[in-house]
């Protein structure tokens, strides 16, 4: 396996992006790598109404500043990350950038520019039409990075009605483990 020297970890602040950042922290520990944390700024929180009772009158508001908006992003970076300065503390080297512009494009060009070795995601689960539709970040990526792309999910909750209710249904025999 090849030694990791630069890990990426993208975040978007979320609960799920979290466990992605918990997963490159070990493993950034693990391998005596560098680490860092990657935050693409929303292009929709750059709009302001004037008034939150007249915003459907006025359809283009007003926008915010770039600066403003990277700067509001990376406070709320700061904030994230707080809770997990434990764990930051025992990684050699931790970088963070907030950048502004379309995720998946920003987040492989990032890993190109800092010649990244991992590239750690945490995706949602999308069902449905959205997927098929918009496709996924991580798809993204993964099409567009320049290295490997490591995906962290949370696990599935067990489904309790699996493997009851088709055999029930056409009568087909349980299997059963033999007994010694």
């Amino acid at each position: 396996m090849k030694h990791l020297k630069k890990i990426l970890v993208a975040t978007d602040l979320s609960d799920t992006s979290r466990r992605g950042l918990l997963y490159a922290c070990s493993l950034a520990a693990d391998e005596n790598a560098a680490l860092m944390v990657l935050h693409i700024a929303n292009e929709f929180a750059a709009w302001e109404y004037y008034s939150e009772e007249f915003a459907f009158l006025d359809c283009a508001g007003k926008t915010w500043p770039r600066d403003r908006v990277l700067a509001e992003a990376n406070l709320e970076l700061n904030h994230f990350l707080e809770q997990h300065l434990d764990t930051l503390k025992r990684i050699p080297l931790v970088t963070k950038r907030v950048t502004f512009g379309p995720v998946a494009q920003r987040i492989a060009a990032v890993a190109a520019e800092e010649q990244s070795d991992l590239i750690v995601l945490s995706p949602r689960r999308h069902h449905g039409l959205r997927r098929l539709f918009a496709g996924g970040i991580t798809a993204g990526v993964t099409r567009l990075s320049p290295c490997p792309v490591l995906a962290v999910t949370s696990p599935l909750p067990a489904r309790l009605w699996r493997g009851r209710l088709l055999p029930a249904a056409f009568g087909w025999p349980r299997q059963r483990a033999a007994t010694l």
